[in-house]
């Protein structure tokens, strides 16, 4: 019995570890989030590699902020810190669309805190 308990225990502890911010670092394509509410809806790997920098720079877009749209379908977002290096790195890219990225940062569920945005 006391095996028993002590393993529900252990296995309680895992699981509430589990839910805690982890480090990470995801590839996928660098989006806004005004024009990716539509692409993750729909997983749409084609609409998302085809979103152009020069939406994503858009006053609107850059005031959404980012995140980045995984091979999974899955969209993380980005911490203000993110946002900025997101707009940063956009802005020095010479990439058209297709803004594929490696990003860094302590991940929490769908969100990330970033330390770094490279792009791919």
């Amino acid at each position: 019995m006391k095996t028993l308990v002590r393993l529900l225990v252990i296995a309680g502890l895992v699981a509430a570890l589990g839910c805690l911010a982890y480090a990470a670092e995801v590839q996928g394509i660098l989006l806004d989030r005004e024009c990716a509410t539509k692409i993750v809806a729909a997983k749409d790997q084609k609409a998302a590699q085809a979103h152009t920098r020069e939406c994503a720079l858009m006053h609107d877009c850059v005031k959404a902020g980012y995140g980045v749209f995984t091979a999974d379908g899955k969209f993380l977002t980005f911490d203000a810190a993110g946002n900025q290096k997101a707009e940063q790195a956009l802005k020095a890219s010479k990439k058209k669309d297709n803004v594929k990225v490696r990003v860094t940062g302590d991940q929490s569920g769908d969100a990330l805190k970033v330390t770094a945005i490279k792009i791919l």
